[in-house]
């Protein structure tokens, strides 16, 4: 079996594409789905290790398949020193058509980790098939897990799909974030690509996996623009955070979000900006959407309200994340 089993199609293919991507095929324009280097595969595995003060959350299992990769994590928070940072990274500089990666993320009992990539992810222009990313996390008991991408960008005619599914135990945390940009703003591109689809799903382990969030995104342009308002409209980026955790009641992590997004959009200039917080079933924790024109402010929004719940939840402040 060439490359065992991660490199057979049951392990990288999603079980559903949407009827959006799928139209699209899979007939090769240069290199087809499964070629070398268009699979790539990562997976990460966090436990506690150590006793006492020098009890701290380690990388205990690590394989990864070009164009996915890692840096060595890094602990760098002062006030966390048992928190790792890792920063996921491809190769190519990119996604191209007929690319199939997928990433596995698992964090033990008890860990403490943020996850980040290291760079924009840019989707590029697509002239056969179509691109698909699979992202799992499975976040274990009393863990506390940030999962926070740069933004995609989607070149023009990219055609992408992407699902996140986390599995999260009742007592563990999750702040897991996506952004979404109209295209490369820097050269006029506005909602040029042929379409993007994303999924996320939040469940929780066990038999039949019991639903906490899911977030359904399909972006088809017409003419430059996207849906309606209660979409995206004509605006230029689209944010989405949320806070899956019982550590703090939902009524008030859904009003740390909302005055910390408020105190930067009351300094915006973005005018286009809006975004709302709401609370999540069961008391399960909050989550915000923002969207607006101005790439600067929607990367404040996102750092602002990624650090309110670093803080609310931990205790600590959380740390500038280098880039």
């Amino acid at each position: 079996m060439y490359g065992g089993p991660r490199l057979q199609p049951a392990h990288f293919e999603p079980a559903h594409v949407p009827s959006e991507v799928a139209r699209y095929g899979t007939e090769a324009h240069t290199l087809p789905v499964g070629s070398p280097g268009k699979v790539g595969v990562l997976e990460l595995e966090f436990a506690l290790r150590g006793a006492g003060d020098a009890r701290r959350t380690e990388l205990v299992h690590h394989f990864q398949k070009s164009p996915l990769q890692i840096m060595q994590p890094l602990y760098y928070n002062a006030a966390r020193p048992d928190m790792p940072y890792t920063y996921l990274m491809t190769a190519g500089g990119g996604i191209l058509h007929n690319d199939r990666h997928r990433t596995d993320l698992v964090f033990g009992p008890g860990t403490s980790a943020h996850v980040t990539t290291q760079a924009h992810t840019k989707v590029y222009r697509m002239e056969a098939g179509y691109a698909t990313s699979l992202v799992n996390l499975e976040v274990g008991d009393g863990a506390y897990v940030e999962y926070l991408p740069d933004p995609l960008i989607p070149y023009v005619d990219a055609r992408f799909y992407q699902r996140t599914a986390a599995t999260v135990h009742p007592d563990a945390t999750l702040i897991v974030g996506e952004t979404i940009y109209a295209g490369r703003l820097s050269r006029g591109e506005r909602h040029a690509y042929a379409v993007l689809a994303s999924d996320l799903e939040v469940t929780r382990p066990g038999p039949g996996a019991l639903p906490v969030a899911f977030d359904r995104v399909r972006l088809v342009p017409r003419d430059g623009r996207v849906g309606g308002p209660a979409v995206l409209g004509g605006r230029d980026v689209v944010s989405s955070l949320y806070v899956v955790t019982p550590r703090v009641p939902a009524r008030e992590v859904a009003d740390a979000l909302h005055d910390a997004v408020g105190a930067v959009l009351a300094d915006s200039p973005d005018q286009a900006a809006r975004a709302g917080v709401s609370v999540l079933p069961h008391d399960a924790g909050a989550w915000l959407r923002f969207v607006g024109d101005d790439t600067v402010t929607s990367a404040a929004v996102s750092t602002a309200a990624a650090a309110a719940m670093h803080e609310l939840i931990t205790g600590s402040p959380a740390p500038a994340i280098r880039k």
